[in-house]
């Protein structure tokens, strides 16, 4: 049977701060290996890592240092993050600019990289991703009637960022495409 000391209350343990492991460490070594360690699990922008830093307790002095050499050197690239990141999302969940835009807002991604990142997706790669999803939906909604099926397809395209009339425009297509009427609109 473990004997517990007196006095000491299990409990969470203290927050992580920047020289857990060996005290005589360098911040700036430190940094590095969680800036490095980091980039080894996921790309991230440099917003994302100085949040991590900053939850590490990495003073934003050598924050900065740090992100500033992993810039210059290359390893940290947030345009190429946010192109990259665009590329993805829209090609496998079938985003609009709109959400993008959010989402790559919300990882401290600047305007100018996130419209250079856009760039390409155009209208029409926009409209075909929307008949894509909602074609691939529809498999799924074949329990349901017709109205029951536009409704939901409506809904699934326009919290992906659709707007309601490409919405109404890509259901009544997909519905037309699958032999439903096409009276309600």
């Amino acid at each position: 049977m473990a004997t517990r000391q007196r006095g000491v209350r299990p409990g969470p343990e203290p927050p992580a701060g920047i020289a857990d492991d060996v005290p005589d460490a360098i911040p700036a070594d430190v940094a590095r290996t969680i800036v490095l360690r980091s980039l080894n699990q996921a790309p991230r922008t440099r917003k994302q890592l100085a949040d991590l830093l900053e939850k590490r307790l990495v003073s934003t002095e050598v924050s900065g240092e740090v992100l500033d050499r992993f810039v210059e050197v290359g390893l940290v690239n947030d345009r190429e993050f946010a192109e990259n990141w665009v590329r993805s999302r829209h090609s496998v969940r079938g985003l609009t600019r709109r959400v993008l835009r959010q989402e790559l807002r919300q990882k401290g991604i600047s305007d100018i990289d996130a419209d250079a990142a856009l760039e390409q997706i155009d209208e029409e790669s926009e409209y075909s991703a929307a008949v894509e999803f909602a074609t691939r939906k529809l498999r799924s909604l074949s329990r349901y009637d017709e109205p029951a099926q536009r409704r939901r397809l409506m809904g699934m395209l326009m919290r992906r960022g659709y707007g309601g009339s490409v919405a109404a425009s890509v259901v009544s297509q997909v519905l037309a495409n699958e032999g439903c009427d096409d009276d309600v609109w």
